[in-house]
């Protein structure tokens, strides 16, 4: 267990030092008064056995984990409107303190299941004792509507091994689906959401 600890070190050090900096895009917004595209951020190491399962399914010896598992640090970027998906990426996009490596988008690309969002894999330097270390980490960006989604699939995934039953595999389509207009709705009336946000806002600090 000791050498997974020092493995993983880095990996811990950069999701907390990650979490600290995307959330500081949101308070960036409220400084000069703007709506933020960042609603809020959460953040995890991947377990052991996790890690474990997934390199033994995708035959990644252990001594390429670093190169061969990009998602071991998980950082997930929460937002209320679809639009704030494009302006958290070019955020990140531009920053000089991380390294965009790969994107994914399942919210134009669509998974067979329904599945929405919006995948960044970022190189991300870690100072420690021994030097600078380059880690891998995956920014999953959504609504909060996918989010919601995304994460009763993720448990049912669980049970069924992604086996499911055809009329849950057709429920969780149609779910996914309610979601995606859920979104094309909340986007038709952003401008109202937003005032209404800020005059409350504005009244409770009063």
């Amino acid at each position: 267990m000791e050498e997974w600890e020092r493995f993983l070190s880095p990996y811990k050090q950069a999701v907390d030092e990650l979490k600290v900096k995307l959330k500081g895009i949101r308070k960036d917004y409220e400084l000069d008064s703007h709506s933020s595209p960042v609603e809020f951020v959460t953040a995890r190491v991947k377990p052991v056995q996790s890690i474990i399962e997934k390199a033994s399914a995708r035959n990644i010896p252990y001594d390429q984990l670093r190169e061969g598992m990009y998602d071991i640090a998980g950082i997930r970027i929460m937002c209320q409107f679809v639009d704030d998906i494009k302006a958290i990426r070019e955020k990140i996009s531009k920053r000089g303190d991380m390294t965009v490596v790969e994107e994914r988008d399942y919210i134009e690309n669509t998974k067979e299941s329904g599945y929405r969002s919006y995948h960044m894999i970022i190189e991300y330097p870690v100072e420690t004792i021994d030097g600078t270390a380059y880690v891998l980490a995956e920014i999953q960006i959504r609504t909060l509507a996918m989010n919601f989604w995304a994460t009763i699939e993720h448990t049912l995934n669980y049970k069924y091994s992604g086996e499911y039953p055809p009329e849950i595999r057709q429920r969780l389509q149609n779910a996914a689906e309610a979601a995606y207009l859920l979104d094309q709705e909340m986007s038709e009336i952003r401008e109202e959401i937003q005032e209404a946000q800020k005059y409350y806002t504005k009244k409770r600090n009063i």
